[in-house]
């Protein structure tokens, strides 16, 4: 090996090891800051936003991430206005966060790059647990992974919605709902919405399944981190089951709501869900001998 080569590498070690303690360092604050929507709570969303524009384009290219973007916000306006405005598919809503920021319709402009951040690590998870390469290769795998991929996104709405609508008053359900305040009608919209962009996007691949690849797509690094990204989004909520809040909390129904039975219950929920869907794919990855 020659010195340009050893100080390459030496160089490209340096690298690595910089971006793994950024890496860590967010997905710190993430899981110890995220559960409350506080201004630094807003600003790791953001991040998390471009980390996975950043994955995207990594992953798929320009073309196809910028697709994804596209699909996603689309559909998820058209519905969230739709369900704010006459209570399909969700439910009657209203969001207080993001009151002060620009709206398409009613819905505040972050809510739509908030589905994709989370939508696309969803969708990255859903194909790692299917075994499937960067785009459909099958039948099969063109309209089973659109639907996994929405049960993996609904998972996490599952586990967040009663915690940031009853006790952080993130959004407001008004008829209350029998989850802690949320209607399970929710959960319905939030597998439809998840799996129309995903359906979409699925097709729009399949129209390009013979286009180059970026040489990291399909990498079992990238799968990875989509995975680590995911899960902590949903170990966020062990905090402040931890710190042990108290008291209880009102829906917009007049229920009252017993703070700690709340945090519990999310915990509960989150380790069988999102935790174990996260373990499964992570465990498929290490045995998966076909990606680099």
């Amino acid at each position: 090996m020659t010195v340009q080569e050893t100080a390459g590498r030496r160089s490209f070690t340096l690298a690595e090891t910089a971006f793994g303690l950024l890496l860590a360092v967010y997905l710190a604050l993430v899981v110890g800051f995220a559960w409350n929507p506080t201004p630094l709570a807003q600003a790791l969303a953001a991040i998390g936003i471009l980390a996975a524009l950043v994955h995207a384009v990594l992953f798929y290219g320009w073309k196809d991430a910028l697709a994804l973007f596209a699909i996603c916000v689309a559909v998820t306006f058209a519905t969230e206005n739709m369900g704010s405005l006459t209570g399909f598919p969700f439910g009657h809503y209203q969001f207080e966060v993001g009151a002060d920021l620009p709206h398409v319709g009613v819905i505040p402009v972050i809510v739509g790059p908030l589905w994709f951040g989370m939508g696309y690590f969803s969708w990255i998870l859903a194909g790692t647990l299917l075994g499937a390469s960067a785009r459909p290769s099958s039948k099969f795998e063109l309209f089973a992974w659109p639907v996994i991929a929405a049960f993996v996104m609904t998972q996490w709405d599952v586990v967040m919605d009663p915690p940031l609508s009853t006790i952080s008053k993130a959004w407001i359900w008004h008829d209350g709902g029998a989850h802690f305040g949320v209607p399970l009608s929710n959960y319905v919209g939030w597998l439809l919405t998840s799996w129309l962009f995903y359906q979409a996007f699925a097709l729009y691949l399949n129209g390009r399944r013979n286009a180059p690849a970026p040489s990291t797509a399909g990498g079992k690094a990238l799968r990875l981190i989509a995975i680590v990204f995911y899960l902590s989004s949903g170990l966020t909520h062990l905090t402040p089951w931890w710190i042990g809040q108290s008291g209880e909390v009102m829906d917009a129904a007049g229920l009252l709501w017993r703070i700690g039975d709340l945090r519990a219950a999310t915990v509960v929920t989150m380790l069988f869900t999102m935790f174990f869907t996260s373990v499964l794919a992570a465990l498929r990855l290490a045995t998966d001998r076909t990606d680099p």
